[in-house]
């Protein structure tokens, strides 16, 4: 009996922590759309919660790469389905809940993906597990390549977009742009959908796992997790991380449609790669570079430093702060459960 009770538990948090990745980490891929005011907060937000719908399912299909590091390249299948699995689980998601809703309510962009990362390896030393260093690795080798491979190539685009328009009129050009990023809009928020969107699934069936004592759930992931997992993080979406938003799209530095359009499709660009290499990264990391690319193409003195500094210390204190979190929270449940 107890079994079933903390098999939906786990469901029921994870649903829940991937609505807070809607609110957050989602409301990434309409920043740049709507502080550009390409297009409007409705349609942008209606965009992004179909396609980061898209996204999960179609990423879920092709092999699930980022849900199988989330759920056995951090913490050993071993260290999960042992005696204090279920406590490793549920500490790592309330851990990742409790810093995404409080960094959401003070406008802060972080990264939802890493905070679980954090939140499992916390677990994992409140257990005495066996930590998978390779995988947790590669999470912090993105924390430092993917805002730089965002900042290069949107800048860059910039730069090759500026040259190739310099002769058409600026209210052409923004016409044009602006219609573009209905596109980039849906790419991003697809994009993210394929990695972050994995997130939820990767819990769920870490749940599966332990509850019915078998790793074949790997193979097989079941549809109605893939589909709850996306919806979950759709609906998040749809209601808005509005403070995030307006973090991102506003107050990082000045947007208009052509530097909207680059810093979508720059940061979705990166995203894309590491969901093929299996990466978990981060679509705040990723598109708040990419806003502060695009805007040094003015000037250094165009993108708010004294912002990106607060946004910057968010994503490092990420990890502690999880991984003290998951730590306490799974310490503590491993006497409960």
């Amino acid at each position: 009996m107890l079994d079933e009770v903390l098999l939906v538990v786990i469901f029921a948090v994870a649903l829940g922590f991937g609505f807070s990745n809607g609110l957050n980490d989602a409301a990434n891929a309409v920043a740049a759309s709507i502080g550009s005011r390409a297009l409007s907060p409705r349609i942008a937000i209606a965009i992004s919660a179909v396609f980061n719908l898209l996204g999960a399912i179609h990423g879920a299909m092709i092999g699930a790469a980022v849900a199988k590091t989330i759920g056995k390249g951090i913490l050993t299948t071993e260290a999960v389905t042992g005696d204090y699995g279920y406590s490793i689980v549920i500490g790592a998601i309330v851990a990742a809940i409790i810093w995404v809703v409080t960094a959401t309510y003070f406008g802060l962009p972080i990264s939802v993906s890493h905070s679980l990362v954090a939140g499992l390896v916390g677990a994992g030393f409140a257990t005495g597990s066996k930590i998978g260093w390779e995988g947790f690795g590669k999470t912090l080798a993105a924390v430092v390549c993917a805002p730089v491979l965002g900042f290069i190539g949107a800048f860059v685009l910039m730069i090759l977009i500026l040259w190739l328009v310099y002769r058409v009129a600026p209210g052409r050009a923004n016409s044009i742009f602006k219609r573009l990023q209905y596109l980039t809009t849906a790419f991003l928020a697809y994009a993210h959908g394929k990695n972050d969107g994995q997130m939820p699934i990767a819990l769920m069936v870490m749940a599966f796992v332990l509850y019915h004592e078998s790793t074949n759930y790997w193979d097989d992931i079941p549809w109605g997790i893939i589909v709850a997992a996306a919806a979950s993080i759709s609906l998040g979406t749809a209601i808005g991380g509005w403070r995030v938003i307006k973090t991102v799209g506003l107050k990082v530095t000045r947007l208009d449609p052509p530097q909207g359009f680059i810093s979508n499709f720059s940061s979705a660009g990166v995203i894309e790669v590491a969901s093929h290499l299996g990466i978990p990264v981060s679509t705040t990391h990723c598109t708040v570079a990419s806003v502060m690319g695009v805007g040094a193409t003015r000037r250094l003195s165009a993108v708010r430093w004294g912002v990106t500094g607060n946004i910057v210390s968010a994503w490092i204190l990420t990890f502690p702060i999880c991984i003290v979190l998951g730590w306490v929270l799974t310490y503590l449940l491993k006497y409960i459960i």
